[in-house]
């Protein structure tokens, strides 16, 4: 009975996580980030970047061109591999090509905005800005370490004529990619005028308070655990999810060939979600009250933007490789998302809390190395290395030794190395693991004091 009672209460933990999740990040975070993410994919120039990495150019161009690349092209660590190479053969200099193989998965918009939800803005603050700086600081070192190797490099491959070709954004790109990002911040930016009720009114009804407390019996919150649970609004967005899911899979597996209703049945399920979840809905003791928000407001309008402009400013064509790359994002990570927030969920009721604290609950050497360390043998996915963070945070993981498992983990797993091997060759490889464990480490330190 007591096992039995045990799995029940792993199976509890595990499904709350997930449907918290579902119910409370997913939407006003993740949706607009994956429309970034494969807006940037498809309609981002990769010319525009890549011209400018070549050896011979500026150190005032390339490092920041290779430091803001992995964000314009929405990579995360799995998908960075292959562009490195790709820049690094085609005539791109050591260092830029490592700066952008370090930065990429760090500062990769669905990354970053996950990081600031699930855990915190100064985690996320700092992960992105030493990332840049780290990543320019890595690359200027291999350069200089290999300078001679980069040279004989840089006449093989003849860069000057691989980097010579001409490249611009269109306008319309960044008009895009800027409502987008201003759908993102204003779902996660948790500022009064956006997050204030404006204008409130009551269902009255007994069947609101009686649902919630049947939810909290079902899937209890736990505070201790990082469990938010899950409300009667939480439940409506995760139907409407699941409604988003069918249609996009029956219009967005072969948007490449053309739009179809389900198509545009899934983007309108979309657009209608992202404004449901704006609201603000409680059970109160006599009903259900729902608040209209500032979030609400600027959402309807942004929404409406994106629809006109990607409706006449676009060819039927490049909308399609949108979706597609969207929905390739979508299939390749949400997948394995939802898998690590049930497993990190059970996590926070099986790992006893003194082991963390006793590793990595203080600020030390040590305790940042061993969040390297882990990241090194331990690797996850884009994202869910997030959910596994905020299981370790749960259980007293100290802030800087949590920074450095996140810098570590999308760029010292073992096949991210055995990858790099192959491009770049042993000793370089070697070194340039050595270098970013040693910044790792030193970033997470650095982290721990400013946060003192």
């Amino acid at each position: 009975m007591n096992v039995l009672s045990y799995l029940v209460t792993l199976l509890q933990t595990g499904l709350g996580s997930l449907v918290a999740y579902l119910a409370a990040h997913v939407l006003l975070c993740l949706l607009p980030a994956f429309f970034i993410a494969g807006a940037l994919a498809a309609l981002f120039p990769k010319e525009a970047v890549t011209k400018y990495l070549g050896r011979d150019a500026s150190k005032w161009v390339s490092y920041p061109a290779s430091a803001i690349g992995g964000f314009v092209l929405a990579v995360c660590s799995c998908t960075i591999m292959p562009l490195f190479a790709s820049i690094y053969k085609k005539g791109a200099g050591l260092g830029p090509a490592i700066t952008f193989l370090f930065v990429g998965p760090a500062i990769n918009i669905l990354a970053i905005s996950f990081t600031g939800v699930q855990i915190g803005m100064d985690i996320a603050m700092a992960r992105l800005f030493l990332s840049l700086v780290f990543g320019v600081l890595i690359g200027l070192l291999m350069a200089w370490i290999f300078r001679k190797d980069d040279a004989e490099h840089a006449a093989e491959t003849n860069h000057s004529q691989a980097f010579a070709r001409q490249a611009k954004v269109p306008g319309r790109v960044w008009a895009i990619f800027g409502l987008l990002l201003g759908v993102l911040i204003a779902g996660t930016l948790q500022v009064g005028l956006l997050t204030r009720s404006y204008l409130s009114f009551t269902f009255a009804d007994t069947w609101a308070p009686g649902f919630q407390a049947w939810l909290d019996q079902l899937l209890p919150p736990n505070p201790a655990l990082g469990i938010e649970g899950v409300s009667a609004h939480g439940v409506l967005l995760i139907v409407l999810l699941f409604m988003i899911g069918f249609a996009a899979w029956k219009g967005l597996n072969k948007v490449d060939e053309g739009f179809t209703g389900w198509t545009f049945a899934a983007l309108g399920l979309i657009s209608l979600t992202l404004v449901v979840a704006s609201f603000k809905v409680q059970a109160v003791a006599h009903g259900l009250q729902i608040g209209l928000t500032g979030k609400l407001f600027a959402e309807m309008i942004l929404i409406g933007l994106v629809w006109w402009v990607a409706r006449t400013q676009y060819e039927a064509y490049e909308l399609q490789e949108w979706m597609w790359e969207m929905w390739r994002f979508v299939k390749q990570i949400i997948p394995l998302l939802l898998v690590g927030v049930f497993v990190a969920g059970m996590a926070r009721a099986i790992i006893p809390a003194t082991w963390i604290e006793t590793i990595a609950g203080s600020n030390t050497v040590w305790a940042n190395l061993v969040g390297v360390l882990f990241g090194v043998f331990m690797y996850f996915p884009t994202l869910v290395e997030v959910l596994i963070a905020q299981t370790f945070l749960s259980l007293g993981m100290a802030r800087g030794p949590l920074l450095a498992y996140l810098l570590a983990d999308p760029e010292l797993s073992l096949q991210s190395i055995l990858i790099t091997n192959s491009v770049i060759g042993r000793k370089k490889t070697a070194m340039y693991v050595a270098l970013v464990a040693v910044f790792s480490t030193l970033a997470g330190l650095i982290f721990g004091w400013v946060i003192k």
